[in-house]
């Protein structure tokens, strides 16, 4: 008569830590995802290279300008896409790269009025009228248009280690993928000065 399993048999200690070694490397394996998804990852751009906190900014202290040729309304809906930013739990630098490409779209002013190649684009972000951002309200809408882009922005496959142009360009999906390198500077300059501090985070 064959043995019962015992001691050594097929549920020997080697054998009872499978389950908890699978269910191990399911855990790992969803926290790789969420920090891949996140931008927690340890490669960054030059640009990024030091991640911070996203700075919030208080419109009624928004000052008056003008900072690296901007002022009144644009720095106002520079605030609007800082704040967004936070809102969406972004560091300094995604806040920079939204201004940066605010600037390149429409040089910080809501647009009613889009351009021969993409005439149905709308807004600070000049974006289309394809549903991949909201309504026409939601394009109009600095604070709406600005959250829509950030999470298309965390949708771009490690954005942090991109130049800021190009995870620009990979969320916009323009023509040109060095249109916005000539605003990081200025993008730079505007979010230093809403945060009352030197943005170490996303000097160039």
């Amino acid at each position: 008569m064959a043995a019962l399993p015992g001691p050594g048999g097929w549920w020997s200690a080697p054998h009872r830590w499978l389950p908890v070694a699978a269910l191990a490397c399911l855990l790992v394996v969803a926290l790789v995802v969420v920090v891949g998804r996140s931008g927690g990852g340890t490669t960054r751009s030059a640009e990024c290279a030091v991640p911070e906190t996203g700075v919030v900014v208080d419109p009624a202290a928004v000052p008056p300008g003008p900072v690296a040729g901007y002022g009144g309304e644009q720095l106002r809906n520079a605030a609007a896409i800082v704040n967004a930013g936070a809102a969406e739990g972004l560091d300094t630098c995604a806040q920079t790269i939204g201004v940066m490409t605010a600037m390149g779209e429409s040089s910080l002013r809501v647009l009613d009025r889009g351009d021969a190649v993409g005439p149905d684009s709308r807004g600070l972000f000049q974006q289309r009228d394809n549903g991949a951002w909201g309504s026409y309200a939601d394009r109009m809408d600095p604070t709406t248009s600005a959250t829509n882009f950030f999470r298309a922005l965390q949708d771009v496959e490690d954005w942090p280690g991109l130049p800021p142009t190009i995870a620009a360009h990979r969320t916009q999906r323009n023509a040109d993928p060095q249109h916005y390198a000539r605003y990081w500077p200025a993008a730079v300059e505007v979010v230093t000065a809403l945060a009352g501090r030197p943005v170490t985070g996303a000097r160039p």
